[in-house]
């Protein structure tokens, strides 16, 4: 099986040195049939030694958590907290309450100009901003498999991507936000109509691997 961390492998050579990672890890969780949680981690280190000599480990520069919770499936923004741990400047946490001013907005369509406007540039910090913003399309994901993590819901029926009705509040959130889900694709035609669409590609391969391929017709 492939590790797919080889897929960011250190350039061939010695030429290139080394010299700063950043990593982005967002999860969401089902609070109850109408709110979830959205949890986000950014971190930057650098290399061992780069800034200090003979320092044998890697050296952390950012270390800082966002967490959301919001409502489903209208994504508003229920309650935010910031925690920046580690930060290159005394005075960088202060700004971790600035955020509770977005309590209220939707994570969703008009998350980035409301970043702008509110906490943009000096008034805010640069990095929770992009965390905030790769914390958005995991929210957006999330809506449909909200309906799947519910313990109470008929999942075989609950997948049934073709019914307009449980991918309303997804399409409204996505719809035109790429190629796939433009006005005129194959995919939104198709969901327009009411019609059966394909299942999720790694749904596909999953099954097929399973050699479970009779169960695709389920999710169409």
């Amino acid at each position: 099986m492939e590790d797919k961390n080889s897929r960011l492998p250190p350039p061939p050579g010695e030429e290139e040195i080394p010299m700063h990672t950043r990593t982005y890890q967002v999860k969401a969780y089902r609070i109850n049939a109408q709110t979830m949680r959205i949890r986000g981690r950014l971190t930057d280190t650098t290399p061992a030694g780069l800034y200090i000599d003979d320092d044998p480990d890697p050296l952390d520069v950012h270390d800082m958590v966002v967490d959301l919770v919001v409502g489903y499936p209208d994504l508003i923004i229920q309650s935010i907290d910031v925690v920046i741990d580690t930060h290159p400047h005394k005075n960088c946490a202060s700004i971790e309450a600035a955020y509770q001013q977005l309590e209220g907005l939707s994570i969703g369509r008009g998350i980035s100009r409301n970043l702008t406007e509110r906490l943009g540039g000096p008034s805010g910090c640069s990095h929770v901003g992009a965390l905030l913003k790769a914390m958005v399309p995991v929210a957006v994901q999330s809506l449909y498999s909200m309906q799947l993590a519910d313990p109470e819901t008929d999942k075989r029926a609950s997948r049934q991507g073709h019914d307009p009705e449980a991918l309303k509040p997804v399409q409204e959130l996505v719809r035109n936000s790429c190629h796939v889900w433009a006005d005129n694709s194959e995919l939104v035609r198709a969901t327009d109509a009411g019609l059966a669409v394909e299942a999720p590609v790694w749904i596909s391969d999953r099954l097929e691997k399973l050699g479970r391929s009779n169960e695709i017709a389920d999710w169409a």
